[in-house]
């Protein structure tokens, strides 16, 4: 497989590779993305073995999270991350396949019940360089993203473990996760963009991560850690 290594720029035309073990779901998908000028589907397929000796080369893999087995494919989206840039459209919102996914490196998360406009923006995002959560599932991690605002009694965080947040970049990081700019953010948390601004500053050199979708992960495991027993 040859995927592009740079963010597909805005005047380019997107290439997709699509795997999915349902050939409803690949025509499907292909039909709907095909109906945009700056997308194009070039490479179909029902398993990741089809992306073997593809040259041609793609910006965006949409992968379905399990593909005729009962167990998500989280290596494939670990080693598949590391090369390309991929979007999850499963029909799972399961938290916890959520979590496996973003940890692994993807790109977005979007579930196949999500209207048809929100998974051809979740593809211009991701073909970007950007991170996209859908609605649906921010509102599923909601709850649960918030209690890493708040310890439960008797529980102190370890420092060494879990790098010390306070409460309003707790409550920032959270938001992030969810997929909402800094602009949005400040909306909801009543402060300025700039104040946003400075406290994902303090959040990225205390997490030592970078982008949106590493302090995406960054939360992610966060809470993971937080619900280890």
């Amino acid at each position: 497989m040859s995927p592009r290594s740079q963010p597909a720029a805005e005047h380019d035309v997107i290439r997709i590779a699509v795997i999915d073990d349902h050939e409803l779901i690949r025509h499907g998908l292909e039909y709907l993305l095909h109906r945009h000028e700056d997308l194009k589907v070039v490479l179909r397929g029902s398993s990741v073995g089809d992306l073997r000796g593809f040259d041609a080369g793609y910006d965006v893999l949409i992968l379905d999270l399990y593909l005729a087995d009962d167990r998500p494919c989280v290596a494939a989206v670990k080693e598949l991350s590391a090369v390309t840039r991929v979007l999850i459209v499963s029909a799972s919102g399961r938290p916890a396949d959520v979590l496996a996914a973003i940890r692994c490196g993807a790109n977005g998360y979007v579930t196949k019940d999500a209207p048809s406009e929100l998974i051809v923006a979740a593809v211009r995002t991701v073909a970007s360089g950007g991170f996209y959560l859908s609605a649906g599932l921010a509102d599923i991690l909601q709850s649960e993203l918030d209690e890493t605002v708040r310890p439960p009694a008797g529980e102190n965080d370890d420092d060494e473990v879990r790098p010390k947040l306070s409460a309003r970049e707790e409550e920032t990081l959270s938001y992030i996760a969810q997929g909402f700019t800094h602009a949005q953010v400040g909306r909801r948390m009543g402060v300025s963009k700039a104040t946003v601004d400075t406290y994902v500053e303090r959040i990225r050199a205390k997490l030592q991560v970078g982008n949106k979708a590493e302090l995406t992960r960054a939360a992610l495991n966060r809470l993971e850690r937080r619900d280890r027993p």
